[in-house]
């Protein structure tokens, strides 16, 4: 047997297997005896039928998954054993297997790999990006009937076919929270305008966010990839609205956030909530310094070249069913480019999530779910028991894991870059989501 790997272009590659019949023919052989003794026809008793009736009976569709099994042993352990950076899955060149057939003793297969870009992603105290803290605001967090701009519906979200109908086996989120008025897409945030508590609203999380795989992963619990491609609507039966209302200064307000009369006067407050609230803020700004990273890194790293055509193919080889057009594709690209950017970094950092960080992400994510209805001083056995249930699910279990790397990653990235450290308001660092076109009623979700 001979295995060739050959570079077509500096993105793809042809890897290509050659067999000879003593190759495989001891597997096929081995093969065909157990099958024998399986098979069962009338006139014979079992185990008993002739060699020759099970060979024309069953000997080209064994040939063909033994050497399919020897196949993908040899292409995945040359590729493992030779670390070739692949994207994707090899696919088979079907122009030069053209005329390929199992009844020939010598089989030659050829497949097309597509090649991770070489570059480079350096960063270090000559990288200077923008660290936003976040002052607190004094207020408390209300439930209400009926929704109004800034505030947080919380529901149960259901994935519907084209009819409107319940999807089955579709996507549900339970608890799915977001805000309104983050939605990008005017008409799908018209349809918040007059929402109420109780309500129905059928909207399109990829038309309100413009594709974004981040803000639509985020909100159907699901990872970046799971989402590519899902266009359908869903239903979001509203269950809570919640909104920040701002307090006055008094002792009152004291008391509720510090305990009785623990601080006496504003200045006390507000040394005392720069002193043990700061830290409720740092989840936001971190995110938001991830993502200043992204778009950093994104510049300077610059266009990167793939393999596009054998990269669509590889896309609609895992997705036949979903539709693919050249914008779709460019913006798969970019994360795809981001993923290997965050890759390089990740090795940089040596970083490595273990059970432990996992557990905690769960912790903090419940957490910040309370948070969000102003439940700060949550107990440590409900925190635990919300926790445990989140782990309960594989691709929640997914989704914190790639939490718990880019929170390692934006620590140890805080401390090699140059931080340009700067205080803002809520409204302030809320302003820093909005786009160009915000005129037009635009906003990304924080």
């Amino acid at each position: 047997m001979n295995v060739k790997f050959e570079n077509v272009s500096k993105v793809q590659g042809l890897l290509t297997v050659s067999m000879e019949k003593a190759d495989y023919q001891e597997n096929v052989d081995k093969a065909l005896k157990d099958a024998k003794k399986k098979v069962q026809m009338p006139g014979f008793r079992p185990g008993m039928v002739p060699m020759s009736l099970v060979q024309k009976m069953y000997g080209k569709s064994i040939k063909a998954d033994e050497i399919n099994k020897i196949l993908q042993e040899k292409v995945f352990g040359y590729i493992r054993d030779n670390k070739i950076d692949m994207l994707g899955e090899p696919l088979p060149n079907e122009e030069k297997e053209a005329g390929m057939s199992l009844d020939d003793d010598n089989q030659t297969f050829y497949f097309d790999i597509a090649l991770a870009p070489q570059f480079n992603a350096e960063i270090g105290k000559d990288d200077a990006i923008t660290y936003y803290e976040i002052n607190q605001q004094n207020g408390h967090y209300e439930q209400v009937d009926s929704y109004q701009e800034n505030d947080v519906i919380k529901g149960q979200l259901v994935e519907l076919n084209a009819d409107g109908s319940v999807k089955e086996g579709g996507i549900v989120v339970e608890g799915a929270t977001l805000m309104p008025q983050y939605i990008k897409d005017a008409d799908q945030k018209k349809l918040f305008g007059k929402a109420k508590k109780g309500d129905v609203i059928t909207f399109n999380p990829a038309k309100a966010y413009e594709g974004n795989a981040i803000e639509i992963s985020s909100l159907l619990n699901k990872k970046k990839e799971e989402v590519e491609g899902i266009d359908a609507d869903f239903s979001l039966t509203i269950q809570d609205i919640t909104r920040f209302v701002e307090s006055e200064l008094n002792q009152e307000v004291f008391d509720r956030v510090f305990g009785k009369d623990v601080v006496k006067d504003e200045a006390g407050f507000r040394a005392k909530v720069e002193e043990s609230l700061a830290q409720s803020f740092v989840p936001d700004s971190d995110y938001k310094f991830l993502l200043d990273l992204r778009a950093y890194m994104m510049e300077k790293v610059g266009k990167l070249e793939y393999a596009e055509d054998l990269l669509k193919r590889i896309m609609k080889a895992n997705k036949p069913d979903a539709e693919q057009d050249e914008a779709t594709f460019q913006r798969s690209l970019e994360e795809l480019t981001w993923h290997l950017i965050q890759e390089k970094l990740v090795e940089k950092y040596n970083i490595k999530v273990e059970d432990d960080d996992v557990k905690a992400m769960a912790r903090e994510a419940t957490r910040a779910q309370f948070a969000q209805y102003g439940m700060m001083n949550i107990p440590d056995e409900l925190l635990d028991n919300y926790s445990k249930d989140m782990l309960k699910k594989r691709e929640t279990v997914d989704g914190l894991v790639n939490r718990a790397i880019e929170s390692k990653l934006t620590a140890a990235a805080k401390k090699d870059v140059k931080l340009k450290n700067k205080k803002v308001t809520v409204d302030e660092f809320n302003k820093l989501f909005e786009p160009a076109d915000a005129a037009k009623g635009k906003k990304t979700k924080k």
